[in-house]
């Protein structure tokens, strides 16, 4: 089994995964619980993906100037700024982190 057999082998599962869905009935599709369910997974995998790339580096758990961009990102959110000011206040967030010394 070599690197090239693996690599073709994801891709015929990625491309049958996206077959498979073309395939679902739209009756299937118009359910609001369906809906609601692909919503809420959506919100909850890009949350996860977003904390874990913030405080994980290889195999450890770090807390660095990332983390300080992700809660002035967060705030700024909750205080209903467009998306990139968002963006900007939290590279300046991390910016001004690193500058202070955190790596």
């Amino acid at each position: 089994m070599t690197l090239w057999f693996w690599i073709i082998v994801a891709c015929v599962v990625g491309f049958l995964t996206k077959l498979v869905g073309y395939l679902v009935p739209r009756k299937w599709l118009e359910n609001p619980r369906v809906a609601r369910v692909a919503g809420t997974l959506t919100i909850g995998l890009l949350a996860s993906l977003t904390l874990a790339n913030t405080v994980a580096t290889g195999q450890q758990l770090v807390l660095d100037s990332r983390l300080g961009a992700l809660v002035a990102a967060a705030v700024a959110l909750w205080l209903k700024a467009p998306f990139l000011v968002v963006v900007i206040v939290g590279a300046a967030a991390a910016a001004g982190l690193r500058l202070l010394g955190l790596p």
